[in-house]
């Protein structure tokens, strides 16, 4: 009963919901946030204007971006701005490098095929961070690959990936690195004119701590300005709707309003925090309590430490037969703690989120609520059936 009791515990003391999503987006949300949604906005209005101008300012400031680059606001989910992005800087006649270990860069080749775009796939195993040395070859063996695309932290494993040692290697060879940096920004450094790159694109809905509803684009703005005519889609045209913006404030189409004030919201509670520093911190301290207390249960991590990102952490399933992860997700359901499946081949896992309106405390509450689960399926030993642990 400890955990459950501390599930509705929280729920009474702050008001809000009475369970947690322990997953990668979208991610427990703070009552302010919340309540900023129970406002109608008019999307021509001065006010609205002024809210969008102010989102995109802070969040190109996040990033480092400077006057160098703009940011761009897109209705939709994530994958609609990685799409957006990719058929807008990439060319109809180019050719883009994409670095892939699951299935997020799985999902920039399927889009980059859909939209008929060259591409060449480098992959690395789901349990390993990308083969920088193999980008670095096939730039100098193929000088008609115009683009690297890549993904910061892959959230099928929780991987995080060398993003500044591709940014290196892909500016030495003067191509334009496009980052997916969905499950990062916000929560992990990144400065976008160090870095070098010419765009990334997020999510309201991850580690700034939003609604869904709303992805959006940070481009450098000489980059952005030679892509007229090179996207796909309408909608998905950065470049007409960082035009439109520039010229009138609005956005081309019906923006997602509540999801814009939400934002508004968590972009002040994360300067709150302490900006990227804190909010990373808090998170980093979530994963430490969740890896350490689950391996006390005997429980494995998929990754080895020196890659595992503080994002999402997966975990393989135990061996114990009694073992069922669809029974051990409506348990722990029940109790208030929402987590995420596997999503692999290579193995059987679930990940456990540690981003989100939560901190140590409700992951505690988690690992009591786990041992409770456990012992109601009779599981004995969480180990898994491999030999030796990935972070051995």
């Amino acid at each position: 009963m400890a955990a459950e009791y501390n599930v509705l515990e929280r729920a009474r003391r702050t008001g809000e919901n009475h369970e947690f999503l322990l997953t990668p987006g979208p991610l427990t949300t703070s009552k302010p946030v919340k309540a900023a949604m129970q406002r109608d906005w008019g999307s021509w209005d001065q006010p609205f204007i002024k809210l969008t101008g102010d989102i995109c300012t802070r969040l190109t400031d996040m990033a480092g971006g400077g006057d160098d680059f703009v940011c761009v606001p897109l209705q939709g989910s994530g994958t609609f701005a990685v799409e957006a992005m990719l058929g807008t800087m990439v060319p109809r006649g180019g050719h883009c490098a994409v670095l892939v270990n699951g299935a997020y860069g799985e999902r920039i080749v399927k889009i980059l095929e859909v939209m008929g775009r060259c591409c060449t796939i480098l992959r690395s195993p789901e349990t390993e961070a990308y083969d920088v040395s193999a980008l670095d070859a096939a730039l100098s063996e193929d000088t008609t690959i115009t683009h690297v695309a890549a993904v910061h932290c892959e959230t099928t494993t929780g991987v995080l990936n060398p993003l500044n040692s591709i940014a290196v290697v892909t500016a030495r060879h003067g191509r334009a690195l496009l980052v997916d940096a969905m499950s990062s920004f916000a929560a992990l450094p990144i400065d976008v004119r160090a870095l070098p790159c010419d765009g990334l694109v997020s999510s309201a809905n991850k580690c700034i701590q939003a609604v869904p509803g709303m992805g959006f684009a940070i481009l450098r703005k000489s980059a952005l300005a030679s892509t007229a005519g090179n996207a796909h889609s309408l909608s998905l045209d950065l470049h007409d709707q960082w035009l439109y913006l520039e010229q009138s404030g609005r956005w081309r189409f019906t923006p997602p309003t509540h999801s814009a004030a939400a934002l508004a919201v968590a972009i002040d509670e994360h300067a709150d925090e302490g900006g990227v520093a804190g909010r990373g911190g808090r998170y980093a301290s979530n994963h430490s309590v969740l890896v350490r207390g689950m391996r006390e249960m005997g429980f494995e991590t998929l990754l080895a430490d020196a890659i595992q990102s503080p994002i999402i952490t997966a975990f393989l399933e135990p061996a114990d037969p009694r073992f069922s992860f669809q029974v051990f997700y409506d348990l722990l359901a029940a109790r208030g703690f929402v987590i995420y499946p596997g999503k692999l081949t290579a193995a059987p896992t679930f990940r456990v989120g540690t981003i989100g309106a939560i901190d140590a405390q409700d992951i505690r509450g988690l690992l009591e609520a786990v041992r409770s689960v456990l012992s109601e399926m009779g599981v004995q030993d969480a180990s898994s059936a491999r030999e030796t642990t990935a972070a051995e």
